[in-house]
């Protein structure tokens, strides 16, 4: 019986036959009593029956009905055929599941998850078996930085956009994370209060929020930073799309980028004010048929002082298209008040609706301490988006911040992570921007007790029907 070094070797030397056809026929024509073919027809029978072992163990996988993984699946492998052991979908499925529970922030960490994963598992999975063995492996921490290094980023980007298009419009299981035993946790019992003492306004149209971020640890080949966009939802606040830029300058046209690969139709996009262009305006209303809501500042100074003029005065007379909102939380009371006037085209491509946002911010007592004033354009009609859906859609853009940002920095620690080589960056990112929705799919509101709740092995496959 061969070694697992020599059956490595025999199995290349097949594969390299088979591959060369003049070699093969030299082969055939060597005289049957010579020494050489004495040699080389017992070897031959021998990898022929090991390559027809090999060929069995892996036509009969157990199939596995996964939303995710099924995604997971269309992303292309790019590494050489020759000497490829453990399927991509299959690695890319261990560092999904790996990096929603808690610890799993590095390469390091997803490794060591995965190599505790039960053979009944990975059979399921359709892991490679060892023949010799008949165990099956999961791959090596090696194998995991260079497949994570050679992805094809947009596709598992669009892979795991496409999963949560799934559970978003019933096409996939939704996901379900086991909560702890006991009283419900704190943060989700803020989420519920805040739902009942501000609910939404009636007839929102679905949103979304693009911003950029930077990966302060990892760099790009050329040493720059890494530099990624992404679009969240403003309702449940789940990731729908992510790109990468070569540096902060290239942020509009990564997000028009974006934007383009997304379906947008019908929805009403806020960006802040480093995505104030005409570009990105005729993009949206023009090509995509959205809505957005952008704010006016220092790039755009002879539309904001249009915006200005055009809603000056006092508030006595904007009260018809006025809405206040206030709130109270977090040591501190905040007053936001939106007035809003008609506009068109001569201010801004697709404007129908020119606003401006006081935010007003003071102490428990009532004592004011600060104001600040932005004025904003939108190309949705009065009609269809009153002061008060304004003002909700301008308050819910911040999500993209202390919603996405936020838990990726301190939750996951991405800035503390230095992975730099090729495309695990963005990958790792993308993962963890799954992890993200999937738990706020699950109805879960804060991602760290969630990950905690996923202690054992088995929970974290049945969250993605595995």
């Amino acid at each position: 019986m061969f070694g697992q070094a020599a059956y490595e070797r025999a199995r290349l030397l097949l594969i390299f036959q088979v591959s060369n056809p003049k070699i093969a026929a030299g082969v055939a024509l060597v005289s049957p009593s010579s020494p050489t073919s004495l040699c080389l027809v017992p070897r031959l029978d021998q990898l022929t029956d090991l390559a027809l072992w090999e060929a069995e163990l892996a036509a009969d996988p157990i199939v596995v009905e996964s939303a995710l993984m099924r995604r997971l699946a269309t992303v292309p492998d790019q590494r050489s055929a020759c000497g490829r052991r453990h399927p991509l979908v299959v690695i890319l499925t261990l560092t999904a599941c790996a990096t929603l529970v808690v610890g799993g922030d590095s390469v390091a960490a997803i490794w060591q998850w995965a190599a505790r994963t039960s053979q009944a598992m990975l059979e399921r999975l359709g892991a490679y078996r060892d023949p010799f063995t008949g165990h099956f492996t999961v791959p090596s921490e090696r194998t995991f930085r260079r497949v994570l290094a050679r992805l094809d980023a947009d596709a598992l980007d669009a892979a795991i956009s496409g999963y949560v298009a799934d559970v978003m419009r019933q096409a996939a299981p939704v996901p379900q994370i086991p909560d702890t035993p006991g009283p419900v946790e704190r943060e989700q019992r803020r989420t519920t209060r805040r739902q009942l003492t501000h609910p939404a306004p009636d007839g929102l149209l679905p949103g979304a929020a693009l911003d950029g971020k930077a990966s302060r640890g990892a760099r790009t080949a050329g040493g720059g930073r890494v530099f990624l966009v992404g679009a969240i939802s403003h309702e449940h606040g789940v990731v729908l799309g992510q790109c990468q830029v070569g540096d902060k300058r290239g942020e509009g046209a990564a997000a028009r980028t974006l934007l383009s690969r997304l379906d947008v139709a019908g929805m009403v996009l806020t960006l802040d004010a480093l995505h104030t262009t005409k570009a990105t305006a005729r993009l949206i209303t023009e090509r995509l048929g959205g809505h957005y809501v952008l704010i006016l500042k220092g790039n755009q100074p002879l539309a904001r002082a249009a915006a200005h003029a055009l809603l000056s005065g006092p508030d006595t007379e904007w009260s018809d298209t006025t809405a206040i909102d206030h709130d109270r939380g977090h040591d501190r009371t905040e007053r936001r008040t939106i007035r809003t006037a008609e506009a068109d085209d001569g201010l801004f491509p697709g404007a129908r609706q020119a606003f401006r946002l006081r935010r007003d911010v003071g102490d428990l007592d009532g004592t004011w301490t600060s104001k600040e004033v932005v004025f904003g354009i939108t190309s949705l009609p009065a009609i269809l988006a009153p002061p008060a859906h304004l003002g909700h859609y301008e308050r819910a853009h911040w999500g993209v911040e202390n919603r996405l940002h936020w838990v990726r920095d301190v939750t996951f620690r991405e800035d503390n992570s230095q992975v730099r080589i090729g495309t695990a960056p963005r990958a790792l990112a993308g993962f963890r921007n799954l992890a993200i929705s999937t738990a706020r799919l699950a109805g879960r509101a804060n991602i760290a007790h969630a990950r905690r709740d996923l202690l054992a092995h088995n929970d974290t496959f049945a969250v993605y029907n595995i």
